[in-house]
């Protein structure tokens, strides 16, 4: 794929996300919804712009002209850069706090750079190093911090280049930390959501209308119906005709009445059905009204109220009657049920009172019943349960290690644990540092450098990488690397490597979860590959040498495997790969005959036309060469099951049974398929790693707990377990190899 058609894909991609944009923007009901999507247009149409003069160059490290490698861009999704620095735009709160305490007469981020390079500035920044009173949220805010730092151990010409690197952006950038209430505890501990999020989504809970709706009919159109049909009986003679006879006074309580109809209509706007002329309600005003107006009822609406009123006298019974009063009761009591909003409200009070920054560390204490004060305080009843839907969104602020809250579910995918894991790996990285506050300042920065979004990237090019950036490369100078850091790394490794084995055994590693393994490996000097997931509509057509490497420590563990037959590989071939030369300047190395091997195991559709069905056919088959990690994670770092690999087999294939029921009446079921696919292979790469009578006990029990889309897949694990294997197009007869992506429509697809 050529530059310039992955620029014409890019604006295309832009465009219809402006656009989809847009349209939530405009027509959306929730305001906070269109005011998120309002934001999305600003981000999408900053885009575009960069893009069509120049500014943006996607593809690339720079990918903002006028600002080096090192600045966070702001990045939407898809890896599109805005053209914005995340450390930039208007001044912050706590800035302008700080300009105003240190009395500034600039209300510019020049004057504060200013500020924090002066004695009561640098005074401040190390008195936050010392307390870790502070937060980072984009790895700018860590620079000022490090001058200091530097400063005060006497680096002094480390931190004066550091300034002069700074210096060129001190007008644009916020190079210093934000004040937080307390420092980071204990690193072992993470959470999804901090308290303050969960507090602020309970805040924004909005009633429910439908509830409140039904609340008003209840408490207020109910009582005003009774009153109603009370003084329509009151017309009714001994026929039971109503408005045959009209007693004294009648005509003033209709007035009275007509006028408290008004007031409750303007004042109680939920519930309409009094507004529809032919329901019973409407029927019985229509009627008052136009009897208190002229006197008399037209035949028609004579008819209608003679209607309305009996249906009303057979359902509820006379006003005021045993059966009414029953009625009326259940209602008030379904009326003065606390409604999810009242308890929300509740749930956020005490929240508030929680550290805002961190997870929550004493769930149960949150979601106690409603206490005596709370009742008298809320209204609502004493020793009130808590209802689920709060409490789930309090769960996921639950504070706890991994471990805990992948059992708890609050951790329900490799994806949200990948988002999480720097909290963990942080202090193994900054193991090094011997200073306490120099380790609090590089655990904090390395937790918002992970936060950092990726960049569209082509040509093999890599991400900005955390030594790039000038005030971590000043930290590392001050590191020192010992067995005791390497013991640790390799432990948080070992650990780490068995939380997501266990944890998602049939996911495929998430990319930003693959960094972490890659950081903590560097840190403990073990020297392995740790590949990514690559996308299929940018491949380029090769792959780094670092896939060779991979699939090597696959052949290595994998040779004459039930793996290696299913997936018909020849992995003594592989193991026989010698042709990833050096790398050259600015060029990855690569490995043609790698790349060869992927492109004809995909039936040759990887050397033709640009395709994105045919790239991820070709990459598919690096995955399942290099089995995408699974053989570096078992085999290399020696990472195993907590019970059995039978066990994790066992997983992999309940979930493949849950994705191919998503594949019914599903209008675009191609994610499905290749998530099902990419479970099926970590079930064969588990099931490799059994004995043979446990492979054909599994296979037996699998073929019964199949799904008619599956069958053909099941019957190729029999097929290979007994000693068969599949043609070129994987099919062996009705048996066929399961994998994901195709040209064309997928066998599974047509079940």
């Amino acid at each position: 794929m050529s530059t310039e058609s992955t620029h014409e894909t890019g604006q295309a991609y832009a465009a219809g996300q402006l656009a989809a944009a847009l349209i939530t923007a405009a027509t959306h009901t929730d305001e906070l919804t269109r005011q998120r999507a309002g934001q999305r247009v600003r981000r999408w149409q900053a885009v575009l712009d960069g893009m069509a003069d120049g500014m943006l160059n996607v593809g690339s490290r720079t990918a903002v002209a006028g600002l080096p490698v090192w600045v966070t861009p702001e990045v939407v999704h898809g890896g599109f850069a805005t053209g914005e620095a995340a450390a930039g735009g208007p001044l912050r709160e706590h800035e302008l706090a700080v300009i105003a305490r240190a009395g500034l007469q600039q209300h510019s981020r020049g004057a504060l750079f200013a500020y924090y390079l002066s004695e009561p500035g640098v005074a401040e920044l190390a008195a936050l190093l010392d307390s870790g009173g502070y937060r980072i949220d984009v790895p700018e805010e860590a620079a000022l911090l490090t001058v200091a730092w530097l400063l005060r151990t006497g680096d002094h010409r480390a931190a004066a280049d550091l300034v002069d690197t700074l210096l060129p952006f001190a007008d644009r950038l916020r190079f210093w930390p934000v004040p937080a209430d307390a420092p980071p505890g204990d690193p072992e501990i993470v959470w999804r959501e901090t308290a303050q999020q969960a507090a602020t989504a309970l805040a924004n809970r909005r009633p429910n209308a439908v509830i409140e709706a039904m609340r008003e009919a209840l408490t207020v159109w109910n009582p005003f119906a009774d009153k109603l049909l009370a003084l329509w009986c009151e017309t009714t003679d001994a026929d039971g005709r109503v408005g045959a006879q009209i007693p004294h006074g009648w005509p003033d309580r209709a007035g009275a009445l007509l006028a408290t109809y008004r007031r409750l209509a303007a004042e109680h706007t939920r519930c309409s059905k009094h507004r529809k002329p032919k329901e019973n309600l409407g029927i019985l005003c229509t009627a008052l009204e136009r009897r208190v107006a002229d006197g008399a009822l037209t035949p028609r609406v004579a008819g209608l109220l003679q209607h309305a009123v009996d249906s009303m006298l057979r359902r509820r019974g006379t006003v005021g009657s045993p059966q009414h009063q029953a009625l009326r009761a259940q209602q008030a009591a379904d009326a003065a049920r606390p409604t999810h909003h009242a308890f929300a409200g509740l749930v956020a009070g005490r929240l508030s009172s929680l550290p805002p920054q961190t997870g929550i560390a004493d769930v149960a204490g949150v979601l106690c019943a409603v206490q005596p004060g709370e009742a008298v305080h809320t209204g609502l009843p004493q020793d009130a349960v808590i209802p689920q839907p709060i409490q789930r969104v309090v769960r996921r602020a639950r504070a706890g290690t991994p471990e805990e809250l992948i059992g708890d579910g609050v951790i329900c995918s490799a994806e949200v644990l990948a988002m999480l894991t720097p909290q963990v790996t942080a202090a193994s990285v900054v193991f090094g540092y011997r200073d306490a506050a120099l380790q609090r300042l590089a655990a904090a920065h390395y937790r918002a450098f992970r936060n950092r979004r990726s960049l569209l990237l082509l040509n093999l090019e890599h991400q900005v990488r955390i030594h790039e950036l000038p005030w971590a490369g000043a930290m590392d100078r001050h590191r020192t690397v010992t067995a005791a850091a390497q013991q640790q790394a390799a432990r948080a490794l070992r650990r780490l490597g068995g939380i997501v084995l266990n944890g998602f055994p049939a996911t495929v590693l998430p990319n930003p979860m693959i960094t972490e393994l890659a950081a903590l490996s560097r840190q403990a000097g073990v020297d392995v590959p740790w590949v990514e997931e690559l996308a299929a509509d940018i491949f380029m057509g090769t792959f780094s040498a670092k896939f060779l490497e991979a699939a090597k420590i696959a052949a290595e563990l994998l040779r004459g495997t039930f793996y290696e037959r299913y997936y018909g590989i020849d992995y003594a071939a592989v193991a026989a790969i010698n042709d990833d030369g050096r790398k050259r300047r600015r060029i990855v190395r690569t490995s043609s005959t790698f790349d060869l091997m992927c492109q004809d195991r995909a039936g040759g559709w990887g050397s033709g036309r640009y395709s994105v069905a045919a790239n991820g056919m070709v990459i598919e088959q690096a995955q399942i060469l290099t089995t995408h990690n699974l053989a570096t994670l078992a085999g290399r770092l020696g990472a195993g099951p907590a019970e059995s690999w039978e066990e994790l087999a066992r997983r992999c294939l309940d979930w493949t049974l849950r994705l191919a029921t998503r594949i019914e009446n599903n209008a675009r079921p191609l994610r499905s398929v290749k998530d099902l696919a990419y479970a099926w292979r970590h079930m064969v790469f588990y099931l490799s790693l059994v004995a043979p009578a446990a492979q054909r006990r599994f296979i037996g029990e699998a073929q019964r707990a199949g799904v008619g889309r599956l069958l053909p897949a099941l019957r190729g694990l029999e097929h290979v377990a007994g000693g068969g294997s599949f043609d070129d197009s994987g099919s062996a007869g009705d048996a066929r190899r399961l994998v994901g992506w195709t040209v064309g429509r997928h066998w599974i697809l047509a079940g």
